[in-house]
């Protein structure tokens, strides 16, 4: 994995976590850090769960060819991840 890469999936999870965020209804309390991680989590379990059904892809973030669906599937993983996450962590009256 090179130093590209990584920089990569951070930018594909914020773009992810961002579009979820406001694709998912209600309030979200958590930080931009936060959004990264649940949109890099959230395309890793969209992608997970595609491959079991589909098999897994070449190029999942490619938007030349065909493999724009693994966009739409990132984006669906987050959004879950992001409605998840709140009953998961609850927030506690003092925050």
């Amino acid at each position: 994995m090179t130093f590209e890469s990584i920089i990569s999936w951070i930018i594909c999870g914020l773009i992810v976590g961002l579009i979820s965020r406001f694709l998912v209804p209600g309030r979200q309390s958590m930080s931009i850090p936060m959004t990264v991680l649940l949109g890099i989590g959230g395309a890793l379990l969209g992608g997970f769960l595609y491959a079991q059904f589909r098999g897994v892809s070449v190029d999942p973030f490619s938007l030349a060819s065909h493999n724009w669906y693994g966009w739409i599937v990132a984006i669906m993983g987050g959004m879950l991840v992001v409605w998840i996450y709140p009953y998961v962590f609850p927030r506690k009256w003092w925050q």
